[in-house]
């Protein structure tokens, strides 16, 4: 047995579980560099504190799952037989009493599945404590994660050069989304948001059929997705013009967005960036439209841990990626959000995004 399965043990036995379950998505493609889809068929890997791991995949998944390497036990099963009998088997072969769970990403029927088949099984959610072992990235991670943030920030350049008074949120949303992939990307983070005007200040704006006007905010947040890494950025422009209160409202979130760059570092909780980050908001004239907390963690997935939130005094490790994306929002009129991917570091951090954060007024 590969050493690839120790810190799955070390988890078990530090949560006091028998064993530790993976289901395809982030943690299952991290452990085994391969993607395989959700569907209603079940694919399971179960992990345990001792011994090697065995796995219930679809027969029409063999041949994929082959390429894996896989060390321990597969118990097959096809749609024509059902998977109940798979399961069975599973409980024969690991006869375990307590199961650690993915709670964000097990679906229910994978849950009662195996509950079914093992009868009295403690079977508990530590999704924390499981995607926390992707909290720190590696070196190659981390180049993937600055390979999708350079697609991204290329598309963008590219693509707000084209952008006047009149073109549509779908037109920027097309534009952006064909740069990405003539750029490399090897698919969107995230289906791009972007609103204009008052749709701006919809935090999570899906693009609309309507012509940007003169005066209006035209806010972006859209990513890359290059090697399994999502990219995650947000910039806001002015298209025509920008008036007094933009300006005044656009330099306050670059001056709340500043202040995360200037305090991330490792050892600091995620209630102190977000503490000092909102701060700035507060302190300023336009505390009522402060709607969102400062970001969240980033790499395999656009929202994971750590969430940059009050209250949350988890300490940041080196190695940890977030987003520090403060953002002013007033409802029916504009919305200004400045987003950019933050490395912690021993000695501080560096920001793997460098799109420029001046206000600039597009057209």
């Amino acid at each position: 047995m590969t050493d690839r399965y120790r810190e799955f043990r070390d988890l078990a036995g530090a949560l006091g579980v028998d064993a530790v379950a993976l289901v395809p998505g982030p943690n299952f493609e991290r452990l085994y560099h391969a993607h395989f889809s959700t569907s209603e068929r079940p694919t399971l890997v179960v992990i345990p504190a001792k011994g090697p791991p065995a796995a219930i995949v679809p027969n029409l998944e063999l041949s994929s799952w082959g390429a894996l390497g896989f060390e321990g036990e597969v118990f097959d099963w096809r749609d024509q037989d059902g998977y109940a009998a798979a399961f069975d088997a599973l409980a024969k072969h690991l006869p375990i009493r307590s199961l650690a769970v993915e709670g964000q990403v097990m679906r229910v029927f994978v849950h009662h599945a195996l509950a079914g088949a093992y009868g009295p099984l403690d079977i508990r959610d530590a999704e924390g404590a499981i995607s926390g072992l992707r909290l720190t990235k590696s070196a190659d991670e981390v180049a993937a994660l600055e390979e999708a943030i350079r697609i991204s920030e290329t598309a963008l350049a590219e693509v707000i050069e084209t952008v006047r008074i009149g073109t549509t949120e779908k037109e920027v949303e097309r534009r952006l989304t064909a740069a990405l992939f003539a750029h490399g990307a090897e698919g969107n983070a995230f289906g791009p948001l972007i609103g204009s005007g008052a749709h701006s200040a919809n935090a999570h704006a899906d693009a609309r059929d309507v012509a940007i006007g003169d005066g209006d905010a035209l806010l972006i947040d859209f990513g890359a997705r290059w090697g399994g890494f999502a990219a995650d950025i947000t910039r806001t422009f002015f298209v025509g013009s920008a008036s007094d209160e933009a300006h005044e409202v656009y330099e306050t979130v670059k001056a709340a967005n500043a202040r995360g760059h200037e305090i991330a570092r490792a050892g600091i909780t995620a209630h102190e960036i977000d503490d000092a980050v909102i701060g700035v908001l507060e302190a300023s004239p336009f505390a009522d439209r402060i709607r969102t907390k400062t970001g969240h963690g980033l790499g395999r997935e656009v929202h994971e841990a750590p969430y940059i939130m009050r209250g949350n005094h988890e300490a940041v490790p080196a190695g940890a990626v977030f987003t520090n994306e403060p953002g002013l929002y007033a409802v029916g009129r504009f919305g200004v959000r400045i987003e950019d991917d933050i490395l912690v570091t021993d000695d501080g951090n560096r920001s793997l995004t460098t799109f420029p954060r001046e206000l600039r007024i597009l057209g």
